[in-house]
């Protein structure tokens, strides 16, 4: 009898030992999904800040006209991308001009993010580079640059506006 009251006990404290082993490994469990959580909320943000680096260079800094040329050169031909430059002499002729665009043309809603990306793109830097056109970008001109982002907070596009 003595025999059977120690095999119960040995049993009994091996189901207790099992339970609390697999309650320590749950818990682990749930802590690391956590933490793996986090990490990967972490690693976007960084993801999305190196992506966003390349274009920080144009958030609202002053730049000459020849770094908005080298600017729509480098960037006119990616994807779902386009520039816009309003420059002085399209301002003077028209204030409510919306200005030249090179890669796709963007449309923005009322609180400036874009609404639709256009499929023709413009890819000539022919008038940017003539001098009696109003789309010339005037090498020593200063020029401010913003950065332009969709609802999704992706960048869209790049504007520059001549200084008057």
């Amino acid at each position: 009898m003595e025999e059977n009251t120690g095999v119960g006990i040995r049993v009994a404290a091996g189901i207790f030992l099992t339970i609390m082993l697999i309650t320590i490994v749950v818990i682990i469990t749930i802590s690391s999904q956590d933490a793996a959580k986090q990490g990967q909320t972490k690693m976007a943000a960084i993801t999305t800040q190196l992506s966003d680096t390349e274009y920080q260079t144009y958030s609202n800094t002053v730049l000459s006209g020849s770094q908005v040329l080298n600017a729509i050169r480098q960037y006119m031909n990616q994807e779902e991308f386009g520039i816009q430059v309003i420059t002085g002499k399209q301002y003077y002729a028209d204030p409510k001009t919306s200005g030249t665009f090179y890669g796709q043309q963007y449309n923005l809603d009322t609180n400036g993010v874009v609404k639709s990306l256009e499929k023709s793109k413009k890819t000539s830097l022919y008038y940017a580079e003539l001098q009696s056109s109003v789309e010339y970008i005037n090498p020593s001109g200063k020029f401010i640059s913003s950065i332009v982002r969709d609802d999704n907070n992706m960048i869209r596009g790049i504007k520059f506006e001549q200084q008057r």
